[in-house]
């Protein structure tokens, strides 16, 4: 579609022109099954090494501690059934959070009802993870805590580097949700203490349908799809080789222009808040101020219903979000954000804007003139760009 403003980065990102090119051999003439022992089977397999690398390189590990899924959601359950599974024999208890995606809580849910027990730490009003609370929550028999990097609602980013270092000190396994963070921030798993972690390829510029999970050499998993013997025999299946190679090459591509990436997105995210708040008084801004992605920018339009101003953008040609999209449709108040504030009108109101890298200062404006023109703002626009 023509003259469409996108918004919605934190639902889903085009695939990047370059990640395309290198893809497309591999969707015609390199053709090969991955297993094949003939050339071109082989070429295939030599793809998937490297991708393999890419991935590990973004990310401070060893090729041979990644797992290509297809999805954030697989490599979540197979982490977390994954871990529990292998480790029930120290104890069934798993810690994780109130504003976690529903890949985590879902799956964490299905645990409880296999007998384990699940404690869910709160998260004060910015979204950030009340660190003393979780600590006060593990238990001799904790083997598992999941904390997701970056919020997917808010952007509010975690202290995982201070939660990995209480779950080791406490020979504990602590798997993190990046699916919002890989592309977006730097991570480290060795300095950040993290046992396993979960990507999508979709967020960051790379094909649906494909993820990777980091487990560290060492960590106990147990397979959670019986077949053939593909992933080291952790995840059977023929591999997706080419959003496979896909995906290494995105992340590749994002590492390298991170610092200007995120500038950029810095510009455009503080632009469309300011501009917002001059002209609003009843708003409020969601997540911590500073410590979140900068792409993400999650605001309450008090009085108002977010699914509906996401509607009226939609017929001007911009797509938003009230939510997260893994939920959009549900009748009922964003329960992220009823877990932050818990106020049924901040939950009720939120618009949910994330920008990408093709976005401009021109789609910032354009945004807050149709906001303000559905909001009945619009004789206060000259004030907003100042």
């Amino acid at each position: 579609m023509e003259n469409i403003i996108y918004l919605d980065h934190a639902a889903t990102t085009k695939i990047d022109d370059v990640v395309l090119k290198e893809m497309l051999p591999y969707l015609s003439y390199n053709y090969g099954n991955a297993s094949s022992l003939y050339s071109i089977g082989k070429t295939s397999k030599q793809a998937m090494d490297r991708a393999r690398v890419q991935v590990a390189n973004a990310i401070g590990c060893s090729a041979e501690e990644i797992y290509f899924t297809s999805c954030g959601s697989e490599s979540d359950n197979l982490a977390i059934k994954g871990i529990a599974n292998a480790n029930k024999r120290y104890g069934k208890h798993i810690i994780t959070s109130n504003i976690e995606h529903p890949a985590v809580l879902e799956t964490c849910k299905s645990l409880e009802r296999a007998g384990y027990e699940v404690s869910y730490v709160p998260v004060m009003e910015n979204g950030i993870i009340d660190v003393k609370a979780l600590s006060k929550l593990i238990r001799r028999d904790t083997i598992l805590i999941s904390i997701m990097t970056a919020n997917n609602e808010v952007g509010t980013i975690q202290p995982i580097e201070q939660i990995g270092k209480i779950a080791r000190m406490n020979n504990i396994m602590f798997h993190t949700d990046s699916v919002q963070a890989v592309g977006n921030i730097k991570i480290d798993v060795r300095k950040m203490n993290i046992d396993a972690l979960s990507m999508s390829g979709h967020k960051f510029y790379a094909p649906k349908g494909i993820g990777a999970l980091y487990v560290r050499n060492g960590v106990k998993f147990t397979r959670q799809q019986d077949g053939g013997h593909q992933e080291k025999e952790k995840r059977a299946g023929t591999e997706n080789v080419a959003s496979i190679v896909g995906l290494g090459k995105a992340i590749e591509i994002a590492n390298a222009n991170l610092e200007q990436y995120n500038n950029h997105l810095i510009k455009l995210r503080d632009l469309y808040a300011k501009s917002i708040l001059r002209l609003f008084s009843n708003v409020h801004v969601n997540g911590d101020v500073t410590n979140r992605l900068s792409g993400n920018m999650n605001i309450s339009f008090i009085g108002y219903k977010g699914a509906d101003i996401v509607e009226q953008l939609d017929k001007r040609g911009i797509c938003t979000s009230s939510g997260s999209a893994c939920s959009a449709g549900l009748p009922m108040p964003s329960s992220v954000l009823m877990n932050m504030t818990h106020n049924v009108k901040i939950a009720e109101g939120s618009l949910r804007v994330t920008f990408g890298k093709e976005n401009t200062v021109e789609d910032v404006e354009r945004l807050v003139y149709v906001l303000s023109d559905i909001l009945g703002k619009r004789w206060l626009l000259s004030l907003s760009f100042k």
